[in-house]
């Protein structure tokens, strides 16, 4: 298809025609089957999520993160107390259906309203929430919220790209990888490269298929295995 070109025949962009700035997002709880997102309590969630991240053999888990680990729970109760007051990054904890108790967390960032671009980021998800079904509901819900209900035009994920688990899980979850942006930010005393991915609002629809059919209870056999990988429902929609 041919770009559109303005009066100079230069190409420019597609046209947004009665295209408004969207909400921000708000300090809402989210139901799913097997999880629920709701925004941080320090009361409620400090010592259910310190107890869950403690459940990690060492401290691998924080390597690639800006925050921890944290020696104890008095610690963690500083960090979260900031964080829980924070509009954005917007935080939010994942519990767990079938306990009760939070099990991870992460948060809505760098939240462009004008522009309709919004970002997951400090995805923090302990050892009873990694690799599990709860954890990807708890993205897809998310992603929902900001795509169907908030109706942004870009969803991002960056990482360390050094990280090879969490650009894994970018590309599982949907998201394209758009390129490395070089020395983008300092931590924890060492530079990082940044990792690009992105969903956007015409990727969605595909997107949104498959997490839902991933998700259905029919998907997974009696034991909790997934019949048919995210990845591979995807690719066969893609096929048509």
């Amino acid at each position: 298809m041919a770009a559109r070109t303005n009066e100079y025949e230069q190409p420019i962009g597609d046209a947004l025609s009665g295209w408004t700035a969207r909400e921000r997002p708000g300090r809402v709880s989210i139901e799913g089957t097997r999880c629920r997102i709701e925004p941080i309590d320090v009361d409620r969630h400090a010592a259910d999520l310190f107890d869950a991240y403690s459940q990690a053999a060492n401290g691998s888990d924080w390597t690639y993160l800006t925050i921890g680990p944290f020696a104890d729970l008095a610690a963690y109760r500083a960090y979260l107390t900031g964080a829980a007051a924070s509009a954005d990054p917007l935080h939010y904890a994942i519990i767990d259906q079938a306990s009760g108790k939070a099990v991870g967390t992460f948060s809505l960032m760098r939240i462009d309203p004008a522009n309709g671009v919004i970002e997951v980021g400090n995805v923090t998800f302990s050892p009873l929430l990694k690799r599990t079904a709860l954890s990807t509901e708890a993205q897809y819900l998310l992603m929902r919220y900001a795509f169907d209900e908030l109706g942004y035009r870009r969803y991002e994920w960056k990482c360390d790209s050094l990280n090879a688990p969490s650009r894994k899980t970018a590309l599982r979850l949907g998201f394209q990888f758009e390129g490395i942006f070089r020395q983008t930010i300092v931590y924890k005393g060492r530079s990082r490269d940044t990792a690009w991915f992105a969903i956007v609002d015409k990727d969605w629809p595909g997107v949104k298929r498959a997490f839902e059919t991933w998700l259905d209870a029919r998907n997974f056999d009696a034991d909790g295995n997934q019949r048919e990988s995210l990845t591979g429902l995807r690719d066969a929609q893609a096929r048509g």
